[in-house]
């Protein structure tokens, strides 16, 4: 088990566009030159300076049960874990090379220690090593594969596989799970799922599928239009089989993730309407012990709107002993 750091401009790297993936090494900018002599700095890389840590954290190292597929852990536990003997619930989080350092920093200032957000354990769910975070979480996330119509090879399916949801689910339930339960307080009956658009494709995918291994879902921009809506064909094989579904759902988008007239208007699917729909589509089902809801957020597009909805999400999972935020 180790500490995480932060090493070098890809952790951090915008994971919701294959155009982000890319990141390149900076160089310290040459000296102004003060004499004759005019030299250039040496690169960061060569001065071996230190690495940011993120304090209380730590890294997990797992194989997938039955696969070559090494994946990390991360954790962050809150400030008020070692001054307690109490368990904590734990929030699960998809992308976590963009979103564990923001939801880490959202729990600890808006959070307060419990005043606006219970205090809780955070999971990062990182991409498989070795592989680009949009190769994982193309087929991770993903519940079918569209790359079965060559007709379909398109820009918008680039990566090289799709379509082991399923695999990556149970890699979580059998496997992640026990671990955070082995090594830290954690209330494993209030697991919180939070992801962004695959992430939260993924999400969607588990409540139809799996739903008691979460009990709250928070649900950003997921891409439900994914291999021609094939997630509503899961929803509808859910319905044949069940009245009951047992989790609480909250789904989140920007107001611009839809067609429109202006430059931030999407030009792709309407994400908004496709959200809405499923909204509608499972309350229509009358299911007992579902709560869904959803909030259209304004003035936020696809990539902008993570860190918004994240705060919002937490706020409605699990409140603090205030959660009406002032000031």
């Amino acid at each position: 088990m180790k500490h995480l750091h932060l090493v070098g401009a890809g952790l951090l790297v915008a994971l919701f566009c294959s155009a982000c993936e890319q990141s390149s090494k900076a160089e310290v900018p040459s000296a102004v030159a003060t004499g004759p002599a005019q030299t250039s700095s040496p690169k960061a890389e060569d001065q071996n300076f230190p690495p940011v840590e993120l304090a209380g954290t730590a890294v997990h190292e797992l194989r997938a049960s039955g696969t070559e597929r090494q994946y990390q852990v991360w954790v962050s536990l809150p400030a008020s874990y070692s001054e307690s003997s109490e368990t904590y619930p734990v929030v699960f989080v998809t992308d976590a090379a963009y979103s564990f350092p923001l939801v880490r920093s959202i729990r600890n200032l808006l959070g307060q220690r419990g005043r606006h957000i219970e205090d809780f354990i955070l999971v990062g769910l990182p991409p498989e090593q070795g592989l680009t975070s949009k190769e994982s979480r193309s087929r991770d996330y993903t519940p079918s594969n569209p790359l079965h119509d060559p007709a379909r090879r398109a820009k918008v399916y680039s990566a090289s596989q799709y379509g082991e949801a399923a695999a990556y689910r149970d890699y979580i339930e059998s496997q992640v799970f026990p671990l955070i339960a082995r090594h830290y307080r954690a209330d494993m009956e209030r697991k919180v799922f939070a992801g962004h658009s695959l992430g939260s494709l993924f999400g969607s995918y588990v409540l139809l599928t799996k739903p008691g291994m979460f009990q709250s879902y928070i649900l950003g921009s997921p891409s439900l239009w994914f291999d021609k809506h094939e997630i509503l064909r899961h929803e509808e094989t859910y319905a044949d089989n069940h009245t009951n579904l047992d989790a609480n759902v909250m789904m989140y988008i920007g107001m611009y993730e839809t067609i429109g007239p202006s430059e931030r208007h999407s030009s792709g699917p309407d994400m908004v309407g496709d959200m809405q729909y499923f909204e509608r589509r499972l309350q229509s089902r009358k299911y007992s012990n579902l709560f869904i809801g959803s909030e259209v957020i304004k003035d936020e597009g696809h990539l902008e709107v993570f860190p918004s909805l994240i705060s919002r999400g937490l706020i409605w999972a699990l409140p603090g002993r205030d959660p009406n935020i002032t000031g």
